[in-house]
């Protein structure tokens, strides 16, 4: 469990295209295979200490002949900001991806005193 024992706690959220394959042609699309596709994620506010972070798939776009494999997770989660990682394999073809997260941490609080 992440406990927050901070005076304030924020919530940041937002979407990300992690990609669209299909106009392209990118590997996503025509590959087969282990493939993966990172994005950067820049948080509008710094928070204390590393945030949950909550990914999920809002936009799929997937071509319906073969298994629909994906993985998507939250990796690398810093204060500042995080990495998407969306992955799939085999011969699961995606031609485009939308990514929703929502990120949940500890912020400064106006009160709060820096005494070292």
């Amino acid at each position: 469990m992440k406990r927050i024992s901070d005076a304030a706690v924020g919530v940041q959220t937002g979407m990300a295209l992690m990609f669209s394959a299909f106009e392209d042609g990118s590997e996503m699309w025509t590959g087969e295979g282990p493939r993966v596709v990172v994005q950067h994620v820049s948080f509008d506010e710094r928070f204390l200490q590393p945030p949950a972070v909550h990914v999920s798939i809002s936009m799929w776009d997937m071509e319906g002949s073969a298994n629909q494999r994906a993985d998507i997770q939250a990796v690398n989660v810093r204060n500042e900001g995080f990495d998407i990682q969306f992955r799939t394999w085999g011969d699961t073809r995606v031609a485009r991806i939308r990514a929703s997260w929502m990120a949940v941490g500890g912020v400064p609080y106006h009160d709060n005193w820096d005494v070292a």
